[in-house]
């Protein structure tokens, strides 16, 4: 998919959430938009704004939510001390529940799948093209168990620089011990 395919996809989203009656419509994105904030008037009369709190898994899908949330005129905030993902909204249940929430998973669903895309394409041609997850082991490898050495090891000894691992997380069975030893060192300091 490229960017102009899902441009086309995002406006007809928009579309089907209108209600839009004919093909004219369908593709005019500025029409939708007019249909939608016109539904949102009519709605406020009899449906009073409750105030909702939504939280997002990441940056990104906030960032689609509160531009969403702007596009129809309404306002999105949060209270001193909430976290940065979260998002407060007054809107009309019937909205939030029938067009709002609706129409932004679709489009975060058709964000995320164009971004996964490009990032395993980008990682391919830069990086490796095994993009697959990581193995899951049932204990921790160790250095020359048959487990170990089961797998290729991913360092090359000799392009090794002294300190190079110092960055890296130790995470084997012998940490408790090493972390035991320093506590004892130092009470008796």
């Amino acid at each position: 998919m490229n960017e102009a395919a899902l441009l086309e996809k995002l406006i007809k989203i928009e579309a089907l959430f209108a209600g839009a009656a004919t093909e004219g419509e369908r593709i005019s994105a500025d029409l939708a938009r007019q249909r939608i904030l016109l539904r949102l008037q009519e709605l406020l009369p009899k449906d009073p704004p409750i105030e909702y709190r939504f939280t997002f898994r990441d940056m990104w899908s906030r960032k689609v939510f509160v531009s969403l949330l702007r596009r129809y005129d309404l306002m999105p905030y949060r209270y001193r001390g909430q976290r940065y993902t979260t998002v407060m909204l007054q809107a009309p249940k019937s909205f939030v529940a029938e067009t709002l929430w609706p129409e932004f998973q679709k489009i975060s669903s058709e964000l995320d799948t164009y971004l996964q895309e490009v990032t395993d394409r980008i990682v391919k041609e830069v990086l490796h093209e095994d993009s697959s997850d990581a193995i899951i082991v049932d204990r921790p490898l160790q250095i020359g168990s048959e487990q170990g050495s089961a797998l290729k090891n991913p360092i090359n000894p000799r392009d090794e620089k002294p300190g190079m691992l110092s960055d890296m997380k130790d995470t084997g069975p012998a940490r408790k011990k090493r972390k035991k030893k320093r506590k004892k060192k130092r009470r008796n300091r």
